[in-house]
């Protein structure tokens, strides 16, 4: 029942922003213009399910679904007002629209998150955890499950030939692995994670053939994280489930095109209504402070390693070792002007073009000079995995801390860290996140951009 709660009150919220805009003339008036209001949520939330009541549901996965109900809603009701009253083909708006229902659903899902959470965190709505096997990717998933008592996840004990030395001491072992079933004819948890070993295989299938008769769900943990140590995706050929070593979100023709879509929208929009008027500013104070052109190109690594020129007004003056030397605090090379530019990160905007010629995304990894790559792919194992999406102008790596000089190794492996992260987990929701908090960065200041 906890969906049907959350669009319950998802409904309300938007009811009242409906009405409230109608006092105010802010939606135009059609015939049954209310109920159609009504049904175009209905429809929107039949496909697009909520994720905030999941468990382990993260931020930017609510504000895509959110962002991908309100956008269908809006679709649907400025349909029926343009069929309806010939009212026109308004795009202001729709934006607008979609951007205020995205907005009503986001807190509207985030209130029932919070109101959700602290119920679970008070022992309500849980689910009951045995484990079948001590090893140690069942201790990282006991982490996983009782880092926040809001997931509501209650660890009962475990089954194992002997006290793991991987869990916490104050656990309880339930007993060996021959007294599994024995318990659950006495007990039933809601769930049981087992992570025996495949030699096991038939006290593993007893346990699994028990369950299936009892109502009990049975979750397979295949030993893999003692050396891959990242998230993954099952894959099926025919019958036989295979795990592939990395979770592409952007392998998906829909996601890839949903991406592509909104980086020739809001380029083309930048450059046609602000960039211009930018670059006469930016192109006659440069003039005048410093010799040479005004924008400067340099060769870095994009999609698959492939090579383009990568734009940015110029901040320094001319010299010949831009293509070898990182900037530095305080570089001489690095004009008063220059340094206005890049604390203000105004010399990343010419970086739009390369967006609308499809060389870069307005988010993803930040592409690297062509020295650095050949220098870190040598020394960090997973540095060209970053260049399996197309470069950004932001990154989930330059909101998180990650940006500027990279002086010592740890700091661009880290860097390397938080890329793959977000290729692997990317949404249309998280690169929304992103460009908020790059925003954000830009309006409070960031120290590590000079």
């Amino acid at each position: 029942m906890i969906p049907v709660v959350i669009a319950l009150i998802d409904a309300c919220m938007l009811n009242a922003f409906y009405f409230g805009a109608s006092r105010l003339s802010l939606i135009p008036e059609v015939n049954h213009d209310w109920f159609l209001w009504n049904i175009s949520y209905l429809i929107s939330i039949l496909v697009f399910h909520p994720v905030a009541q999941r468990r382990l549901a993260r931020v930017e996965q609510v504000i895509n679904r959110s962002f991908l109900t309100a956008l269908l809603m809006a679709v649907i009701y400025q349909l029926y007002i343009i069929v309806d009253r010939d009212y026109g083909s308004q795009v202001m708006f729709f934006v607008l629209l979609t951007i205020s229902l995205t907005m009503i659903v986001f807190a509207s899902r985030y209130m029932s998150r919070f109101l959700l959470m602290s119920l679970r965190s008070r022992g309500r709505n849980t689910k009951s955890v045995v484990f079948v096997g001590a090893g140690h990717n069942l201790a990282y998933l006991y982490d996983c499950m009782h880092s926040n008592l809001a997931t509501g996840y209650r660890f009962i004990g475990y089954f194992d030939e002997h006290k793991s030395e991987f869990l916490p001491k104050n656990t309880t072992l339930l007993g060996g692995i021959d007294q599994v079933i024995p318990w659950l004819k006495t007990y039933r948890p809601d769930m049981i994670f087992c992570n025996l070993p495949s030699s096991r295989g038939e006290e593993i299938v007893s346990i699994i053939n028990y369950c299936e008769q009892h109502f009990i769900h049975f979750y397979s943990v295949p030993n893999v994280r003692n050396y891959v140590h990242r998230a993954m995706e099952v894959e099926m050929i025919d019958d036989m489930p295979v795990l592939k070593l990395r979770k592409e979100p952007l392998l998906a023709p829909a996601n890839r095109i949903s991406k592509r879509l909104f980086d020739i929208v809001v380029s083309s929009i930048f450059i046609v209504t602000c960039f211009w008027w930018i670059y006469l500013i930016v192109a006659i104070v440069t003039k005048l402070t410093m010799p040479g052109p005004v924008i400067f190109r340099q060769k870095r690594n994009g999609l698959l390693g492939e090579e383009f020129d990568c734009l940015k007004f110029r901040s320094m003056r001319v010299n010949s070792i831009a293509d070898l030397v990182q900037a530095t605090r305080d570089d001489e090379r690095v004009t008063c002007w220059g340094h206005f530019l890049r604390r203000t990160s105004l010399d990343e905007l010419p970086q739009f073009i390369n967006v609308l010629k499809g060389e870069m995304s307005i988010v993803g990894p930040r592409p690297h000079m062509i020295l650095h790559t050949v220098e870190y792919s040598a020394l960090i194992d997973k540095y060209m995995v970053r260049h399996w999406i197309k470069p950004g102008i932001t990154g989930w790596a330059q909101v998180n801390g990650a940006r500027g000089e990279t002086s010592q190794l740890w700091q661009m492996e880290d860097r390397i860290k938080k890329d793959i992260w977000y290729i692997e987990n990317w949404s249309f929701g998280l690169d929304l996140r992103i460009l908020f908090r790059t925003v954000w960065e830009l309006v409070k200041g960031d120290k590590n951009a000079y």
